[in-house]
């Protein structure tokens, strides 16, 4: 089997965290119960995505707030919150009481963009500003400004019995270093690199300069680290679809034959007038999955991944392949497990 140049060092899964809206209870407390697992098994970070007006996860800091009160070492991130939907000075308020409740653990991932149908939501989410509001990169600009300690008002001191502070409190330090961008096009990339950021890739990229994923990625996570100050250190995080089978039984290996079947074309040609591309997602033995990682050139760049779990798979599922990625995927990627 072919080797990576870069020995996997960092093993995460990503959930998003879908519930019964008449039992909404029942979905998060099984999200945090997958994440629980995951610190078991060794798994080095457990992620959530983010969904609006869905029945998936709204509200991702207060699922990973308590998720950092049942686990003590894997570290929590999101994939990822789309500022569009949020004020940054309130944004980097909870993300640093997250952090500090988890003990400096926490991984924010964030996007940007208009909301999801905008024009639907827009008089909800913004009624008096949503023709000038900036789903810009100078929001996300914003953002890494107060999570990294720079001023917020020019006013501090006190001011009767209370004390104000001029930047935003709690102070988490080390979080403005753990700070990533879910960027699928060369221009987020290099967006992220220059501004110090962590880059989060996933199954879908934009089809820029060629209709090949693998070769697309590679090109993103280049341009990412060639305008980072870490340069070939500049850290990337890979999000594929990963379904092992080792330890599956006849009736799930059916059905993630036939998820992944059915999402398959798809992947032959860049989709709408965004021209996205997704990725095939891999379903078979740990090992037949590790030959096609090894010879997928942008996860031979970069040596921690987020495996994504499907939407629609049962508990029960999760927990088969989660433990197959752990037991067997990981070893056969040449990780060792966390200690």
């Amino acid at each position: 089997m072919p080797t990576t140049p870069r020995p996997l060092r960092k093993l995460g899964f990503l959930t998003i965290g879908l519930f019964d809206g008449a039992d909404p209870r029942r979905g998060h407390e099984s999200t945090l119960k997958i994440i629980e697992l995951g610190e078991r098994l060794g798994f080095d970070s457990a992620w959530v995505r983010h969904r609006h007006l869905q029945y998936g996860i709204s509200s991702p800091l207060t699922v990973l707030a308590a998720a950092s009160q049942r686990t003590s070492r894997i570290e929590l991130g999101t994939a990822v919150i789309p500022l569009g939907w949020e004020n940054p000075l309130r944004l980097a308020e909870d993300l640093a009481t997250v952090d500090i409740l988890s003990g400096g653990r926490l991984n924010p991932g964030v996007s940007v963009g208009p909301p999801m149908h905008y024009d639907r939501v827009k008089a909800a989410l913004y009624p008096d500003t949503a023709e000038t509001e900036d789903f810009g990169y100078a929001r996300v600009r914003r953002l890494l400004d107060f999570v990294r300690g720079e001023p917020a008002t020019d006013f501090s001191g006190t001011e009767g019995f209370e004390v104000f502070s001029d930047r935003v409190q709690p102070h988490a330090r080390g979080l403005g270093r753990r700070m990533w961008y879910g960027g699928g096009s060369l221009r987020s990339a290099r967006w992220a690199g220059e501004h110090g950021m962590n880059l989060l890739t996933s199954s879908v990229v934009k089809a820029e300069e060629s209709e090949d994923f693998a070769e697309i990625q590679l090109s993103h996570i280049r341009t990412f680290r060639a305008h980072h100050p870490d340069g070939d250190e500049a850290r990337v995080s890979q999000g594929l679809v990963v379904l092992p089978t080792d330890t599956a039984s006849p009736a799930q290996r059916a059905k993630y034959e036939a998820y992944a079947r059915q999402r398959l074309p798809r992947t032959a040609t860049p989709q709408g007038p965004g021209r996205m591309l997704f990725a095939p997602d891999l379903v078979g033995p740990s090992a037949e999955i590790a030959e096609r990682l090894f010879a997928h050139a942008a996860f031979r760049e970069v040596d921690e991944v987020a495996f994504a779990l499907p939407f629609t798979f049962d508990h029960e599922d999760y927990v088969q392949i989660l433990t197959d990625i752990v037991t067997g995927l990981g070893p056969a990627l040449g990780r060792r497990p966390a200690t």
